[in-house]
């Protein structure tokens, strides 16, 4: 029998590496629990086999008949098929595993809970800036199995998801960087331990010519960090991190000054951690301390990441909706002294209490979505809460609890898929209902 690649779900990232498996004379079949017009219309146009919804007796016969196992990231580490392939020996691989089985151009990769993509972006702007040829990939619209078509690429800047780590066989970025670590995903994880140990995947394979960049902030991060056989490289604001804040100087170990404060286009404390990751990442894959300086001091920031949307009648407007966990939430809260928070949406099986430990910077609550109730047992006994069904509700609902010096935050510290498609979705409607309110332009 010839090799067969049973993928599981065919959402962007399969729909490559279904393309990149057929052009290698690797037939491919796909099972998917729950089918759309769109994915029906892509395995017409791939030539590829469509099960659509199997049972566990039809999920045995596709997992034993397939050479290997290839999950979409989407797909968290409980599912039947999983199960069928450890009986079977099937081997379970990732995007990453088929990338570099076909190219051996250096990887560099990006992990953590919070500031991935941000952290992710930022290396990519160093190297280019150092005159290296990079692209960002994996966990945005560029898979890797499709980046490395370019022959003209000279480094892969990867996003590395928890779900991208866990189903790789072997992954070893000539640079991996874990950015930090707290509950996320326990709606597809079995456990935070099995989260955790996703993540500690970006360092297992490494060997001692790689390097492994961590948060010396962290105690789960740099637990890990001391023990990766990599070259260990450390970030944090204070002590005595490699690449740290110095007063106001952003510094780094045989780098020197990279940057001062006030030349970053933000400095909530969470900017400049995520300055310092990406300066010690670039640096570690070969960039310039030049590269890393115009970098940083050109960047603006990614939408719906504490994005001021407007600011009017002495209220300002914050749309953070990419923070889909408590943490990411807590972050942008004490970035702000009296805060209005609009919170909730479709909880990940996290718990939303230790939210309220940052009651001294809120003064109000708007909880929305699925998990309102939570949002609101949360906060009931640190501040005024109240429930919107819309986000045009929530907007005015927080305008009449604000007070001129406020900032009006949403920061749901859920995913947004009870009532839109995506947290940019989620975050341009209320961007849109603030507009209308406030009469700003944008």
């Amino acid at each position: 029998m010839g090799e067969r690649a049973l993928l599981l779900g065919l959402g962007v990232t399969n729909q490559a590496v279904a393309a990149a498996l057929s052009r290698r004379g690797v037939e491919v079949v796909v099972a998917d629990d729950g089918p759309t017009d769109a994915i029906r219309r892509a395995a017409r146009d791939l030539g590829i086999t469509l099960i659509e919804q199997p049972d566990h007796d039809r999920y045995a016969q596709l997992v034993r008949d397939a050479t290997e196992l290839v999950p979409s990231p989407g797909i968290g580490d409980v599912h039947p098929a999983f199960d069928v392939a450890r009986e079977h020996g099937v081997p379970v691989c990732s995007e990453l595993d088929l990338a570099a089985r076909w190219d051996r151009r250096p990887v560099v990769a990006v992990t953590g809970t919070d500031g991935k993509t941000t952290v992710t972006t930022l290396v990519t702007r160093m190297l280019l800036a150092s005159g290296i040829r990079a692209v960002a990939a994996g966990n945005n619209e560029l898979p890797l199995v499709s980046a490395i078509d370019d022959p003209t690429t000279d480094v892969f800047v990867v996003e590395a998801s928890s779900f991208r780590l866990a189903h790789s066989q072997r992954f070893a970025p000539r640079v991996g960087t874990w950015l930090n670590f707290a509950p996320d995903h326990l709606d597809r994880h079995r456990s935070m331990a099995s989260y955790e140990e996703a993540k500690a995947r970006i360092w297992r394979d490494q060997t001692a010519d790689d390097v492994a960049v961590g948060s010396a902030d962290d105690p789960v991060v740099l637990d890990h960090l001391r023990r990766a056989t990599a070259q260990q490289v450390t970030f944090g604001l204070h002590g005595d991190a490699a690449f740290r804040l110095d007063g106001v100087r952003l510094v780094g170990e045989g780098a020197g000054e990279l940057a001062t404060v006030d030349e970053l286009w933000r400095a909530f404390p969470h900017d400049i951690v995520n300055a310092l990751a990406a300066a010690a990442t670039a640096l570690a894959a070969g960039g310039t301390v030049a590269g890393v300086h115009d970098a940083l001091t050109a960047f603006r920031g990614l939408p719906h990441r504490i994005e001021l949307v407007a600011r009017h009648d002495g209220i300002s407007w914050y749309d953070d909706s990419k923070a889909t966990t408590p943490n990411a939430a807590a972050a942008a809260i004490r970035s702000l002294p009296s805060v209005v928070l609009i919170a909730g949406g479709q909880n990940k099986g996290l718990d939303l209490a230790p939210l309220a430990r940052e009651g001294d910077h809120v003064r109000a609550v708007v909880a929305i979505g699925e998990a309102a109730d939570e949002v609101v047992r949360a906060f009931e006994h640190v501040c005024p809460t109240t429930v919107a069904t819309s986000m045009a509700e929530a907007v005015a609902s927080a305008r009449d609890l604000a007070r001129p010096g406020d900032s009006v935050l949403l920061s749901p510290a859920c995913a947004s898929f009870d009532w839109y498609k995506s947290y940019a979705e989620r975050g341009d409607d209320f961007a849109e209902q603030v507009r209308q309110l406030t009469g700003a332009t944008r």
